[in-house]
């Protein structure tokens, strides 16, 4: 049969009266096929009869073989896969037929794909991305974990320093406290702190990392590897990413890793309170509105791989990690309490019961001590023992001070004895007011502490008139706080004369 071009142009010189046979000539065929050509009203269509091949009632399953992830087959393995099912060809059918299975597929882009959404509570994935961050001056490679609801959209990250099984393990749970709940299923990657064997090209069955199986009936969820190279299966988690970086990680530096967390948790609050782009909705609100209902509880304590480190702290309140020292709060002094370290920076203490005391951040270097002076707040000196310090602190706390030691110095073995049980007094009195006291002592001549003492029980109201009418002077409100005993000081005064 002509095609249908040679059609179109005998149906053309018919039009315009020319002889067949001259047709003929022209387009070099023969008479009989011009006079077919001009009784044919329509294009001619190319037919024929179909003949179908072996390889027809397998090209299903030859489809799945090629194309998807999980197999992936080359031509040798799937002949072999299909004369157990009983093909009697040859192999060259098969190679015809992958060659246009895959001239097909090109055609399709490769990042076409079928989105799955899930109902609310059904499903989190979980993934982590590494970047390059500046930590305390320093350029460092951090890790970011993260988690979504899948439903909801609403996310969590938290920043670590390492990425080995303890911080996986760790931030999924701290992952699932921040979203406040846990999903029925936790879709993850494949890395061998979760799964130990994951072959899409086998129909074993996925085995999972036994740690992680434990850390899973400890929440209550399961986990769902998902196809190894295929990172689309999890595409709620990916994306994220990329938008962390441009939007949080670029162009800002931080002081601590503690630091980077709380400021990576606070863009994460605020990104959970806009508009999600593909369900059109505010992941804070659906979360709110349905999905929070539907999340399992979360367990009373965490999952830990390992067993705590313990440490004796010292009388002085410090515990030793790895060469340095840190304070922690004085009442442990001399007890036995036990720490880990997490996300390779955080170390958390905690009682030997396990209760939670305090974090601290892992610093650098070796033979540190890093001292927190409110961690001995329950044992301050009131006032210092030095008696340079003690004339350096009186003065430059009174305007009368420098007046009052150049009097007592005539008068006392050793003014600063006094001077210091005077500032002990700040305690109870506004340094203003004991100025006025300083004063009046020194104008009746009475520079003992006894004798202040006295002037504060006996004369107190008269010193301080003046400034009763302006403002409130003393710390306390109640008429016992504006009278208050002397007692402690001067047992305390005994005590130091002992």
């Amino acid at each position: 049969m002509k095609n249908l071009r040679e059609w179109a142009a005998v149906q053309e010189l018919h039009k315009r009266k020319v002889p067949i046979l001259r047709i003929a000539k022209q387009l070099k065929m023969s008479r009989n096929t011009v006079k077919k050509l001009i009784k044919l009203k329509e294009e001619p269509k190319y037919t024929r009869n179909h003949y179908p091949s072996k390889i027809e009632s397998y090209m299903n399953q030859i489809l799945i073989w090629r194309t998807s992830p999980e197999y992936d087959f080359n031509g040798t393995r799937i002949f072999r896969e299909l004369v157990r099912r009983g093909y009697d060809g040859s192999i060259n059918p098969i190679y015809r037929a992958l060659k246009k299975i895959d001239e097909e597929k090109t055609e399709i882009s490769r990042d076409a794909t079928v989105r799955i959404e899930t109902p609310p509570g059904d499903q989190a994935q979980y993934d982590w991305s590494e970047y390059q961050v500046v930590v305390n001056e320093s350029a460092r490679t951090v890790y970011c974990f993260s988690m979504i609801l899948a439903a909801s959209r609403k996310k969590a990250i938290c920043f670590s320093l390492s990425c080995d099984a303890d911080a996986i393990y760790e931030s999924i749970q701290e992952l699932y406290d921040d979203l406040g709940g846990v999903t029925l299923e936790l879709l993850i990657d494949n890395p061998k702190a979760l799964v130990i064997e994951n072959n899409p090209k086998s129909e074993d069955e996925i085995k999972y990392n036994e740690q992680a199986l434990l850390l899973v009936a400890h929440l209550g969820t399961e986990l769902n590897a998902c196809n190894c190279y295929w990172p689309r299966t999890k595409g709620k988690i990916e994306k994220p990413f990329q938008y962390i970086e441009e939007q949080f990680i670029k162009g800002n530096t931080f002081s601590s890793m503690e630091e980077l967390n709380r400021r990576g948790k606070e863009f994460i609050r605020d990104w959970n309170g806009e508009m999600h782009t593909t369900t059109r909705r505010v992941p804070n609100e659906f979360f709110e509105n349905e999905e929070i209902q539907a999340l399992l509880p979360l367990p009373n304590t965490r999952f830990r791989m390992k067993a705590l480190e313990k440490r004796i702290i010292s009388n002085d309140g410090y515990i030793h990690i790895n060469t340095n020292k840190y304070s922690v709060p004085i009442k442990y002094a001399t007890k036995q309490l036990k720490y880990r370290i997490v996300y390779g920076f955080r170390i958390e203490i905690y009682t030997e019961q396990h209760d939670y005391i305090m974090s601290l951040e892992l610093q650098d270097g070796k033979h540190g001590i890093f001292k927190n002076p409110k961690h001995y707040e329950d044992i301050k000196v009131k006032a210092s023992k030095s008696i340079p310090q003690i004339k350096r602190d009186f003065t430059s706390t009174f305007k009368n001070g420098e007046a009052y030691l150049k009097a007592a110095t005539g008068l006392f073995q050793q003014p600063s004895y006094h001077a210091r049980k005077i500032l002990e007094l700040l305690d109870l009195y506004e340094p203003e007011i004991l100025d006025k006291v300083i004063a009046y002592a020194i104008a009746n001549n009475k520079l003992d502490i006894k004798s202040i003492k006295q002037l504060i029980r006996n004369d107190f109201f008269k010193i301080i008139a003046d400034e009763v009418k302006t403002k409130k002077v003393i710390k306390s409100t109640d008429t016992d706080g504006i009278i208050r005993s002397l007692d402690y000081y001067e047992e305390s005064s005994e005590v130091t004369a002992l």
